[in-house]
């Protein structure tokens, strides 16, 4: 199963060149990376990066191991959060969307 990170081009750049990923800031206070899934991904982009462009970042979940963890957020809804960076090689695709 594919699970989606949504970038800032600035962070997208960072990750590129640094081979990690820490998270963002609101990862970074909440102590995991928020992920979401195929289903999720657009209403995390309407909701949190309207009119803003970002890299669409997919990942094989289960390449994630033990530290991707399945844990109620928006409405309740399952999303899939990530416990550890992400590093370059856990990215299968970035697809840059206006």
């Amino acid at each position: 199963m594919l699970v989606y990170k949504l970038l800032r081009a600035g962070e997208w750049a960072e990750f590129e060149a640094g081979g990690t990923f820490a998270g963002s800031a609101d990862d970074l206070r909440d102590g995991f990376i928020h992920l979401s899934t195929t289903e999720q991904v657009e209403g995390t982009r309407a909701k949190y990066f309207a009119g803003i462009a970002v890299v669409r970042v997919a990942c094989d979940g289960d390449r994630l191991g033990p530290a991707l963890r399945w844990e109620p957020s928006r409405g309740g809804a399952l999303f899939p959060h990530l416990y550890r960076p992400l590093t370059t090689a856990d990215v299968v695709e970035a697809v840059p969307l206006a």
